[in-house]
């Protein structure tokens, strides 16, 4: 098994997510997870580690395991979610306020 299935791993734990909804979500093959706990592969693409730093909210040197902690271990959606809801809120709830943001932001803009 590579260092970056290990953390890939703890990563989708942390965001209480499987591995196969974190391959979903970010449009990679479930394969590559297969391969990277059969220790057939140990790194990805530049741009498929850059998707999944994205996804989890850490840097790509966190995820090869190049820097030993994330970026405090909540990506910006986790700081939202906890600032809005005390931590527990839907990908539709987050979408619904992210939308009023966009509104508010136009309408002060003069846009509206």
């Amino acid at each position: 098994m590579s260092s970056l299935y290990h953390i890939l791993v703890q990563l989708c734990e942390n965001k209480k997510i499987t591995p196969y909804r974190m391959c979903k979500d970010t449009g990679i093959q479930p394969s590559v997870m297969t391969d990277l706990k059969m220790g057939r592969r140990h790194t990805v693409k530049a741009e498929t580690a850059a998707r999944l730093a994205n996804y989890f909210g850490v840097t790509v040197d966190y995820l090869l395991g190049q820097e030993e902690q994330s970026n405090g271990g909540n990506s910006e959606e986790e700081k939202l979610k906890f600032a809005l809801f005390g931590g527990e809120a839907t990908d539709e709830q987050l979408e619904e306020v992210r939308k009023f943001a966009k509104f508010v932001k136009e309408r002060d803009a003069g846009r509206l």
